[in-house]
């Protein structure tokens, strides 16, 4: 067993770092916090408003650390349904000026506020009336005057010791693009389907499939009526073999569900005179076709299930499995 004095060593060393690390970027982050709540939110509503009045796209623009931080925004909006893409500002004096047009927004990313390498891009701005926003800590800073709003970050001391690495100042940016990202998706009604359309491989895209999409119909759906034979609805259970069997009155409407978990649960009785009526639970678990997925194997996994009978209304449309969402890749 460790004593206290072998703990406090590594609590000396990278330990006490990380944490001093963190440390720096939580007053970041809380600053940012504050900062919104107090100027800085009347220009990030008129970001918002700016960026929504377009009808082209966002260019982020930024140097250095700042530009990694501005490629990661821009993947950010076009992946919540405001089009966006990065633009280096020293291959736009070479060219790249072209990308941009006149009904496009422009996002500058500077600390200081005084990167030479953005000259290019904002004469260019300035010159075809492009909006230009600017996300700098450097009030007074040439990219603030020439900005059309400007985003003042508040001043944070950064993480690195000798004060020089952009760390805390790079998480604040970072924070501050993810905080406009979801904003506009918020704000443009960008809904889940609409997510999924951006997001069609890997686990995300899984997860936003609609249940209608992946769901068993016809004679893949096991169905008995009321009235029906319990021997009967047994070999239903086993001929299908999705761990259910959904039972129906004369309207076809959904009233009930017998389980190979009732089945398990029912072998120290003789089941062979009775009617499904009798051993049926009469609150299905169900799920609708525009159900995520994602939301369908959580019903499973709470309830510890294995299948759900899709309704519209109260009328069964299909069954989807366990295995059907793992198929797709939802785990």
């Amino acid at each position: 067993m460790s004593s206290k004095a072998d703990l406090k060593e590594p609590l000396g060393g990278p330990i006490l770092s990380a944490m001093k690390t963190l440390a720096f970027q939580q007053k970041g982050l809380a600053a940012l916090y504050e900062a919104i709540g107090n100027g800085l939110g009347s220009s990030f509503q008129s970001a918002i408003e700016a960026i929504d009045a377009i009808s082209g796209r966002v260019i982020v623009t930024g140097v250095g650390k700042s530009g990694h931080i501005g490629s990661k925004i821009a993947a950010t909006l076009a992946s919540t349904g405001t089009p966006a893409f990065f633009v280096h500002p020293a291959e736009a004096n070479h060219g790249d000026l072209g990308m941009i047009a006149r009904d496009d927004a422009i996002i500058a990313m500077s600390w200081s506020g005084e990167t030479q390498e953005l000259s290019g891009i904002l004469r260019y701005s300035r010159r075809f009336e492009i909006p230009l926003i600017a996300i700098t800590a450097g009030a007074e800073s040439t990219l603030a005057r020439e900005a059309d709003i400007v985003l003042i970050m508040p001043r944070a001391d950064e993480a690195c010791p000798h004060g020089l690495a952009p760390t805390t100042s790079t998480l604040m940016q970072l924070a501050l693009g993810d905080a406009l990202a979801v904003a506009l998706l918020e704000s443009r009604g960008f809904s889940a389907s609409d997510f999924r359309t951006f997001h069609p491989g890997g686990k995300l895209g899984a997860s936003l499939t609609h249940v209608g999409e992946i769901m068993r119909i016809g004679k893949d759906v096991p169905l008995v009526p009321l009235g029906t034979s319990m021997p009967h609805t047994v070999q239903v259970l086993a001929e299908k073999r999705v761990g259910c069997v959904g039972v129906t009155d004369s309207d076809g409407h959904l009233v009930g569900i017998f389980t190979d978990g009732d089945l398990a649960r029912s072998l120290d009785r003789d089941l062979s005179g009775h009617l499904v009526d009798d051993v049926m639970t009469r609150t299905p678990k169900t799920v609708t076709e525009q159900t995520l997925a994602a939301t369908a194997m959580d019903i499973l996994n709470r309830h510890n299930i294995s299948a759900l009978i899709v309704v519209n209304g109260t009328k069964p449309v299909g069954v989807v499995h366990f295995h059907d969402l793992l198929k797709i890749g939802v785990a």
